[in-house]
């Protein structure tokens, strides 16, 4: 199980997957390709070993695919090592735990719900609220600013996003630390659903040399999709909304091999579909349990204009401890969230009756609450073609400090335009 087999159909070859014993010598495969033109009496080669795809730093500006064949046409990758993409989580005694802050320079996210280095972090949101846009940001920020390596897996996503983040990472000048790895959506549903394991692999190659790498994976829910495609193609039954009976376990396999150990770490960002808004679907709710922070993008905050959408009050992050933070840090965050939900409770009264209602203490936390909001959007270096503003990159101190003044009174004077982008 999990050994390959090669098919040789004219000059083409395709690579299968063993999925199950049938028993008297037959076994059920999948597909890391498209199956047409195959049949019988095509000679199969057993290759004896899993799937192995290049890794080390050969892998860096190159895009491949689940195999780890260059799709970029630049000729060969020339890696000096391939590993087996199907590998064992490290064990508990190699696992090691950091509470050092990663500062990505997004104002909302490092307030917020700052994220660990060697953590793991999901961009939840529906279809259009920004997910990928985000991520874009987080690896310009993150590769420009601390200068680490980046593996990015493209799971089933579309092949344009592909195409931009490619020129994207060229134009910023950080394609030379970047390996990518694509299985878009129009690929079968095996080659989705591996193509995640592919990127992780290299990752993994980069974590054990000793390095603080990144993992990218947009978008976690289509390797939960293909999963369940390919459970239907092998006859098991679906579970809760049709999914595939195994899939807490197969989140598992792969979120468990995402950790770092003593010798480096991965940190992770992954984007999360969120099937018609609804965060309790089996899917989303699985991949909870795994992570460290959650950024929730809202299409509510969205459609006030304000990007990133990033809904402050359902965002968590594990490291917002006054242990890890700091006080200072702490108590900034949770007052502007103190502030924000008191704001969404006098929304009611303010629609109703109107503002003149309200007790002056009250006027008082609606203007701070609507500067704060306005405050937490941003200009991203990678929408600058869309906003036509320049980004921004806001170091965490000045972060911290602009949402204190705020809070304080110190910029009660200025009208809450000022604080937008």
């Amino acid at each position: 199980v999990y050994d390959a087999l090669e098919v040789m159909n004219g000059k083409e070859s395709l690579v299968l997957e063993v999925q199950q014993q049938l028993g008297g010598g037959i076994v059920r495969t999948i597909a890391m390709g498209s199956s047409d033109g195959l049949r019988r009496g095509l000679e199969v080669k057993d290759l004896e070993h899993p799937i192995e795809v290049p890794v080390g730093k050969a892998t860096l500006g190159r895009i491949m695919n689940v195999l780890g064949h260059p799709i970029d046409m630049k000729g060969d990758i020339g890696e000096e090592e391939r590993w087996a993409i199907h590998r064992a989580a490290p064990s508990y005694e190699e696992l090691s735990s950091s509470q050092e802050l990663l500062e990505t320079g997004i104002k909302v996210i490092d307030l917020m719900c700052p994220f660990a280095k060697g953590g793991k972090v999901g961009l939840f949101g529906g279809a259009g609220v920004g997910k990928t846009v985000n991520m874009m940001e987080l690896i310009r920020n993150i590769a420009i600013e601390h200068s680490g390596y980046s593996v990015f897996a493209g799971v089933g996503e579309r092949t344009r996003e592909g195409n931009d983040f490619y020129h994207e990472m060229t134009d910023s000048n950080v394609l030379d630390k970047v390996s990518l790895v694509y299985g878009q959506m129009n690929e079968p549903p095996g080659n989705r659903l591996r193509v995640a394991l592919t990127g992780l692999t290299m990752a993994e190659k980069f974590r054990d040399e000793g390095r603080d790498v990144l993992l990218f994976v947009d978008n976690i829910y289509r390797y939960t999709l293909a999963g369940t495609e390919v459970s239907a193609l092998l006859g098991r039954m679906p579970s809760a909304v049709g999914y595939q009976p195994t899939l807490a376990e197969e989140m598992g396999v792969l979120q468990e091999r995402i950790t770092s150990t003593k010798t480096g770490s991965i940190t992770s960002v992954q984007a999360v579909y969120v099937p018609a808004d609804d965060l309790t679907d089996p899917s989303p709710a699985t991949t909870f349990a795994h992570l460290d922070a959650t950024v929730v993008l809202s299409r509510q905050i969205a459609s006030l204009g304000i990007y990133p959408a990033v809904d402050p009050l359902d965002s968590t992050s594990r490291q917002l401890d006054p242990l890890v933070v700091g006080q200072e840090h702490y108590d900034t965050a949770r007052g502007v969230q103190s502030l924000l939900q008191r704001y969404q409770e006098l929304k009611d009264i303010i629609a109703i009756l109107g503002m003149d209602e309200l007790s002056e203490e009250d006027k008082l936390v609606v203007a701070r609450a609507r500067k704060i909001q306005r405050f937490l959007s941003q200009p991203f270096f990678v929408a600058e073609v869309f906003t036509g503003s320049p980004g921004k990159y806001v170091s965490l101190k000045d972060t911290i400090r602009g949402f204190k003044g705020i809070m304080e009174g110190e910029y009660d004077h200025l009208p809450e335009q000022a604080f937008y982008m």
